[in-house]
């Protein structure tokens, strides 16, 4: 497999936007619960990359394999807090962009609402850098933890 395009080969500047929210999001957000996010994320929009990183950022956060690996099906398994349950539902209706009320009623009563925000904005970045990856077609398998810090 070869990338269609490299990080390098695009104008300076391109990702340091999402570069620092990301560094936005990694000091904000339980680190557990975005990998989490990113990881269900990148497995619902195919994203081969982005699994390879994530899963490595989770483990090193401390997640284990059984959680990551029953993500697929997190509303059949009892590995998940009530609160992580609310954000991933929350995530993947974002993610399809079709938010109900009482998936957002539901995750209100575990997050605040600059912690919803933070939540969301994490949705929308691992899109986006879902939808780069898949484009790019970026080669997985070789990301190290904290290369990309």
């Amino acid at each position: 497999m070869e990338a269609r395009i490299s990080f390098g080969d695009v104008n300076k500047g391109f990702a340091d936007g999402l570069f620092k929210t990301g560094a936005y999001l990694r000091q904000g957000l339980d680190q557990k619960l975005h990998e989490l996010i990113n990881t269900r994320m990148s497995q619902i929009n195919g994203c081969a990359y982005c699994l390879d990183m994530h899963f490595k950022d989770a483990i090193h956060n401390g997640e284990t394999e059984q959680r990551l690996y029953s993500l697929p099906a997190w509303r059949e398994t009892p590995y998940y807090s009530e609160a992580e349950r609310a954000a991933l539902a929350f995530a993947e209706a974002l993610n399809a962009n079709h938010m109900e009320d009482g998936i957002f009623d539901e995750l209100a009563k575990h997050f605040s609402k600059e912690q919803i925000a933070d939540i969301a904005l994490s949705v929308a970045m691992i899109g986006t850098w879902n939808k780069l990856n898949i484009a790019f077609r970026t080669v997985p398998g070789g990301y190290a933890v904290g290369m990309h810090s």
